[in-house]
This record gives structure tokens, C-alpha cells and sequence, in this order.
């Protein structure tokens, strides 16, 4: 019988071996970071199960470049296999680390099985392998220390969902107007395990580009998460909505990202808790 390691021993063991591969794949590790013209590497997170049974496998990616955003098409350049090239993954990249970005859903038996995900920016591909290894195996909902992510909702009444799969709606826009983009979050307000409870509010967001064929332009990328009450779900302390809008260069089919962060921080210190995402399907027309 296996025993199902603890949630932050599998943060730790899967940080330290994403740490080894880095080094393995740069084999200069002390050169100096660059502000462009380097790779771009996924990165694989972990596995955690739905409902129904099936796998849900977490995917994020490094960035190596420390300012160049990059476009990448599904395709021969941004493939995942076996199964068809586009299993969902963003074709926009942000500079650094970004974590649990997006999720692929694989069947109950998919046992041993592997896919991969290839890679080719600047000229240099990366491929990476995923798996529902048992050892991969996360507790994205709950840290160690009972912790658990936002909730986001797209309206005040709901519904609001939680974790890493999130939730996604679809939306118009002309490329001449802004799109307003209004969230209602809700968390726990969990306090960190050290030191005194931040005064900072207990939610944090930030939007970007996940698809599209032109530019968005957001008037608060990182917008002010306001206090508010609103029917929030239960296990919730504190509630809060944030505005901000976006603004298309071109007409077409965009795929805009939110992600919301509690007090644990970008990527739960590297245990794979607590965050939530959330998707907006743009349709633009000039």
C-alpha cells in the first residue's frame, strides 16, 4: 500500500527537483539573467483528482527572460502530445515564474501513461514530461496549516469557485472601448504561519493575456481588491470586489487570465496552495 506523502513535503520535493532541472538546462547557473533571447520552460506542478475520478494535471512555466513577453502559437512550437498539439496551454508568456497556470484533465486510468509538453522560443526547445505519478500527487484546496485559496466570482451572487481549475465566461467587446472586468473574492483570511497577520488586504489579483492575436492593455493589471459584503461562501472572512478594464488592439478570439492570490503569496511558497484562476473568453470585433 502506498502512502500518500503530505502536501508540503511534494511542494518541497517537486521545488527541489524544478530547481535541478533549471540548472541541468541553463548549465551556467550563476550567469547573470537576461532581459531577453532566452527559453521558456514549462513546468510541471502535480496531479490532483475531480469528482468524477478523473486527473486534473497543473502546469505552469518559467520564463527565463526578464523582460520579453512572447507569443507562441499552438503548433509545431508550442505542442503538447500525445492527444493533439493544443490541450489548452497558454500562447502568451510573461517574464519569470509563473505557477499552476492552467490544468489538462486526463481520464481515471490513465495509469502510467505520459504526455509532454515542447517548447521552442529564441530559438531553443524545451520539452518537459506530465504524469500522474502518485508522488506528484497535490492537495491544491488545503496547505498543511488548514489553509485554503479565494473564491472568484464573475458576479455578486455568484457562483464562486475556488483552486486552480477555476471558472471561465464568455464575453464581447469592440476594439474601440474598454471591456469592464468586475470580480467579487472571497477567502478565509488564513493567517501566515509566522509573524503578525499582514494589514495588507487578504486577496490579491492580477490579470493578463492568456490567447489572443493582439495586444490587451489593462488600466489596473493588479487592481485594488475593495472590501464588500456580499453573500460570499461560508468558510469566508473576508469578501471583496475589484474593477479594472481592458482594451484590445485588434478584432479576435482572446483568452484574458486572473489569478487570485491569498497572504501565502505567489505559488504558496512553493506548495501548491493557495491560489485560484479564473478565464475570460474575449470575442472582439473591430
Amino acid at each position: 500500500m502506498r502512502t500518500k506523502l503530505p502536501a508540503v513535503t511534494v511542494g518541497w520535493i517537486a521545488a527541489g527537483l524544478f530547481g535541478l532541472a533549471l540548472v541541468g538546462a541553463q548549465q551556467l547557473p550563476f550567469e547573470p539573467a537576461h532581459d531577453s533571447g532566452q527559453s521558456i520552460t514549462g513546468a510541471f506542478e502535480g496531479w490532483f483528482a475531480d469528482a468524477d475520478g478523473s486527473r486534473r494535471i497543473l502546469v505552469g512555466y518559467y520564463n527565463r527572460n526578464l523582460k520579453q513577453e512572447m507569443d507562441i502559437p499552438a503548433g509545431p512550437n508550442n505542442r503538447i502530445e500525445p492527444g493533439g498539439l493544443d490541450r489548452g496551454q497558454p500562447t502568451h508568456f510573461l517574464p519569470g515564474r509563473q505557477w499552476g497556470v492552467f490544468t489538462i484533465t486526463v481520464p481515471k486510468d490513465f495509469g502510467e501513461k505520459r504526455l509532454t509538453w515542447t517548447l521552442v522560443a529564441n530559438g531553443q526547445t524545451t520539452v518537459i514530461p506530465l504524469d500522474v505519478n502518485p508522488l506528484w500527487e497535490l492537495a491544491p484546496f488545503a496547505d498543511a496549516n488548514g489553509n485554503s485559496p479565494p473564491f472568484i466570482g464573475f458576479a455578486e451572487t455568484g457562483p464562486f469557485v475556488q483552486g486552480p481549475a477555476g471558472q471561465s465566461i464568455s464575453l464581447t467587446a469592440k476594439t474601440a472601448d474598454p471591456l469592464a472586468l468586475n470580480l467579487w473574492v472571497a477567502d478565509d483570511a488564513h493567517p501566515p504561519t509566522a509573524g503578525p497577520t499582514p494589514r495588507t488586504s487578504p486577496v490579491t489579483l492580477a490579470w493578463s493575456k492568456f490567447r489572443g492575436p493582439g495586444t490587451v492593455t489593462f488600466a489596473h493589471e493588479r487592481p485594488t481588491v475593495e472590501k464588500a459584503d456580499f453573500h460570499a461562501p461560508p468558510a469566508a472572512r473576508f469578501s471583496g470586489k475589484a474593477s479594472t478594464t481592458a482594451t484590445f488592439s485588434e478584432p479576435g478570439e482572446y483568452i484574458l487570465r486572473v489569478v487570485a492570490n491569498d497572504w501565502s503569496g505567489e505559488g504558496g511558497r512553493g506548495f501548491q496552495c493557495c491560489w485560484s484562476n479564473a478565464q475570460v473568453k474575449v470575442s472582439v470585433r473591430p
